[in-house]
């Protein structure tokens, strides 16, 4: 049973959607706030959480700011129905998907199932030695899906499920261009629509992970107008 955290000061919200994920099988966990949540978290982790962009005492900006320094688990956020600029922000910060309000329960409940598949078969239950299972290096990239592990020149980067499996897909055939719709694929299943931004989002988040501990990191190529392409070095 998947726990999952709600995090969102609308005790409406925070009932109703506990009540529709715990009838679909979820073990539920609710906090109105970012501070009370991310002291649940420093003691025990989720499976996966859902955050409200804006709440009191600690938003949930600075809430995925703090969790992402220690854990890379699945993040849906919150938004509301006019506000891009939020949800291009908060993708660049390390969220995996998004949900504008007011928004279907069942359609969050498919985004949440559709994230916990994702990381489940990053995590190696996909079972088997195929192309997404088994290690993988090109050139400085090592990628283990079944420790959901990468290093770049031997140096560790921790990567959410999504920036993994766009990676993953982009390597698996360097100098083979992925378009954006391609990697929608990877990234979510046919459920779940997303726009082009979002998976620019997460490669610009992508790049900045691998800049960090490489900051001359150049091995993803935007062909525009077109998509992606992985350049072994």
């Amino acid at each position: 049973m998947s726990k999952i955290a709600l995090v969102d000061d609308d005790r409406n919200i925070l009932t109703s959607v506990a009540m529709t994920l715990e009838a679909e099988g979820f073990e539920v966990e609710t906090y109105n706030d970012g501070q009370a949540a991310l002291d649940a978290f420093n003691k025990k982790l989720p499976d996966m959480a859902v955050f409200d962009i804006k709440m009191p005492r600690m938003d949930g900006m600075d809430l995925l700011q703090r969790v992402r320094q220690k854990t890379s688990m699945p993040v849906i956020f919150l938004t509301s129905k006019d506000d891009e600029i939020d949800e291009v922000l908060g993708l660049r910060m390390g969220a995996d998907d998004y949900v504008k309000k007011p928004f279907s329960q069942r359609l969050l409940v498919e985004r949440i199932r559709a994230l916990l598949r994702r990381q489940e078969a990053v995590a190696g239950d996909v079972v088997g030695d195929t192309e997404e299972t088994k290690v993988m290096v090109r050139g400085d990239l090592r990628m283990d899906p079944l420790r959901h592990a990468v290093t770049w020149k031997e140096q560790d980067v921790s990567l959410t499920v999504t920036e993994f499996l766009l990676l993953q897909a982009l390597a698996q055939r360097p100098g083979f261009v992925k378009s954006r719709d391609q990697l929608m694929d990877v990234a979510y299943d046919d459920q779940v629509y997303v726009d082009d931004r979002t998976i620019d989002s997460h490669i610009k988040r992508l790049r900045k992970k691998m800049r960090s501990v490489d900051p001359d990191f150049s091995a993803i190529e935007t062909l525009y107008g077109i998509g992606y392409r992985y350049n072994e070095e």
